[in-house]
Order: structure tokens, then sequence, then C-alpha cells
């Protein structure tokens, strides 16, 4: 049996906090937060972890379903005068002081190959889960270079670490791939064969970030796997996806702080699943003897537009659509209230009209399954929203 290891480094993308203690971190990725060397010889720990974005969605739930099961998490987070420790730091044994547990955070970014040598080679771990990324499909298109570095390079960057501490024989490693790479589907639904054509910078450098981790799998005989997960929500979701903005500002229409709230592309198709489930099968694919690329679904399929009116049905209120192109509007029935307009300005360059995955492979190989039906996923995210425009109007 393999002695489970792993850290974790985090984007910024989760909400800034501010008046609170700022997390004890590394500098150097020598120490951890206690200031005990973290790789320091005759200590109990058998089970530790590297993530990658750990203060995002993704990360924060990873992070709790590893410390469940006796993990001890290591974090690393960017250095910035802001907080962005929200998703986890309830993970902290005292989450006011921002200090104690099994979770443990370091200083470090994807565009810095010294930090990323450094951390792992004195925490020494063998599972890394990369998760860190520049995520949003619509803004990689502003910040296309950015997304390259980050999303295309920052793997190359974390996958040369492993080598150039010569751990390349003992590490797992888990890559966060998407369905993003499908792009312009040439069949439906998508598996492990189906061709790619990706459509945004955000796709075009996961996919550079998938083939290097097939390359160095075949060219070092790295246990490197790559999962292809399609749409994964939930109330952690970042504000500025298109399922939290509908759920927010749905909420919000509930608590009569919001009339009306605009959105892109209503038609678009997308495979919804929850982020828990998800985070489950990333592991799951580190467990098993020989490593293997898997596409994780729900092999169902809802458009923008039925997210919306799930969303509203959670509060007891029926939509209608009116109008066509940008000039459809949903109208909230028995009031008359335009409750959603569409706004070009959040129409992508470049469309992905449908998205449906096939989890075969990994319901077969790995025996996953999803859990959270589409319904539960919409009532669940928006259970967390009413509650927190109820205490926080502005948020």
């Amino acid at each position: 049996m393999i002695n489970t290891r792993l850290i974790a480094m985090s984007t910024s993308d989760g909400a800034p906090e501010t008046k609170k203690p700022r997390p004890e971190c590394s500098s150097n990725g020598s120490k951890d937060q206690n200031g005990t060397e973290a790789g320091a010889e005759g200590d109990s720990r058998d089970k530790v972890a590297l993530i990658t974005g750990i203060t995002g969605q993704d990360g924060s739930y990873l992070a709790e379903f590893l410390l469940k099961k006796d993990y001890e998490v290591h974090g690393i987070i960017r250095r910035a005068s802001t907080f962005n420790t929200t998703r986890i730091e309830h993970l902290y044994a005292d989450p006011k002081a921002h200090k104690g547990g099994r979770m443990k955070l370091h200083y470090g970014d994807m565009t810095d190959s010294s930090s990323l040598v450094k951390i792992i080679s004195v925490v020494k771990p063998t599972e890394i889960y990369n998760l860190a990324a520049q995520s949003h499909v619509k803004v990689s298109f502003d910040l296309s270079e950015y997304t390259a570095e980050v999303d295309a390079v920052g793997t190359l960057r974390i996958l040369d670490a492993i080598r150039t501490c010569g751990m390349e024989k003992n590490v797992r490693f888990y890559q966060a791939s998407t369905s993003e790479l499908y792009g312009k589907v040439v069949e439906t639904p998508q598996n492990e064969q189906t061709p790619f054509y990706p459509r945004s910078p955000y796709a075009c450098a996961k996919m550079y970030g998938f083939w290097i981790v097939i390359n160095y799998r075949e060219a070092y005989n790295m246990y490197a796997c790559n999962g292809i997960l399609f749409n994964h929500e939930s109330p952690r979701r970042g504000e500025n996806f298109v399922t939290r903005k509908i759920t927010r500002s749905v909420a919000k229409i509930y608590h009569k702080q919001m009339e009306y709230f605009e959105l892109g592309n209503l038609d678009s198709k997308r495979d919804w699943g929850h982020a828990s489930d998800y985070v489950e099968a990333m592991w799951m694919m580190l467990q098993r003897e020989s490593p293997s690329d898997y596409v994780i679904a729900t092999g169902e399929t809802h458009s923008v537009r039925e997210f919306v009116e799930a969303a509203f049905k959670h509060i007891d209120r029926e939509i209608t659509w009116k109008g066509k192109g940008v000039d459809e509007v949903g109208v909230e029935s028995g009031t008359g209230i335009v409750r959603v307009r569409i706004n070009p300005k959040y129409f992508r360059p470049t469309e992905v009209d449908l998205l449906q995955g096939d989890a075969s492979k990994a319901n077969r190989e790995l025996n996953w399954t999803p859990k959270v039906s589409f319904v539960e996923l919409v009532s669940d995210m928006m259970k967390a929203d009413i509650e927190l425009m109820r205490k926080n109007p502005i948020a």
C-alpha cells in the first residue's frame, strides 16, 4: 500500500477577506505555520497531501475530503495584501487565529519554479493534486498570456519540479483537466477517445497541460493522471461564474434586493454536477495500481435557461420567456416583472454550445457515480445564497 502524502497550492479566485488574522505561512516552504520543519525526520505523519488551488472551490472540498481520511494537508497560497482563505478557514483547529489542525499553508506560486521545487523537496509528497488555474473561460480571452503561464506552463513547472527533486518514481500526480477541451464537439456524448477542439485560450492552455502530463507519464514512467471533469458547481463556486451568478441574483430577488439580472447565451448546454462528488473521483484516480485518464460527468445536459428556471422554482416562482435574440427576457409569471435580460457583453468570442460527458470508464474502473442530482445541486446553491443574502445584502 502506498504512503499517501499530499500538499496544497492555491489560486486567488476566492473572495478576499479583511480584518482577520493573517494565516501564518512559510516564505520559503521549509517550515509549516507552527515553525516545524515540514519534512523533519521522525515525525509521526503517515498521510500528507499537496493540492494546488486549495482556496478554490475544488481545493476546499478536496481538502475536507482528505482530512476526513486522516491526511495532513499542506496548502500553498500566493502572497497578497488581502485574504482569500474564506473557503478553507473552517478547516483550522482555531479558525479565528487561522492556526492548528492538520492543514498548513505555505507561500508559493505556479509561475515560480523555485517555490515549487523548495516545497516539494522539503515536504516530499507522494500525491499532488494540481488544481491551480485561471479557470474563467470568458476572462481567459482578456488574460490569455497569463492563462497560458499558469494553466499550461504552470503544469510543466510542477512536473519538472517533481523530477528536479528526484521524486518522479514516488509521487502520484493528478492534473485537473476540463471538458472545455472538447469545445466545438465532434461527437456527443464525449468520452476519453473523443477528439479535442478547444475554443478558448483557457481550453488551449489546458490542452497543453493535458498532453504534457501524458508525455511525462510515457517519457519518465511517472504516475500521472488527467481528470477530464465536466462542469461542477456548489455554493463555493466563484461569484463570477454563471451558475453562481444566477443563484446569487435569484436569492437577491427573493429578498427584494434586486429587480433583474443580466446573462449571455441562455441556450448553452452543460453537464453540471456537484463539486463534492467530483473531488472524490480525483482521489480515486490516484489509488489505482496504474495511471490513466478519466472523464468525470453526470451524463445529463441542461441549458443556462433551465438553470435559471430551476433557481426560480426553488423560491416558488415561474419564469416565462419572451422575445428573441438579445431582446429576449425572462418574465415572472403572475407579476409580469422582467427578471432576466440579455447583455451581449457576456457572449464569448467563440461559444461552446453543448457539453455532455460519458463517464462509463470511471464507473467501470473506479466504481464512481455522481450522488447529487441537477435539482439537488441547484437547491443546495439556492439555500446557501438565500442565507448569505439574508445575513449580508451587499455580498
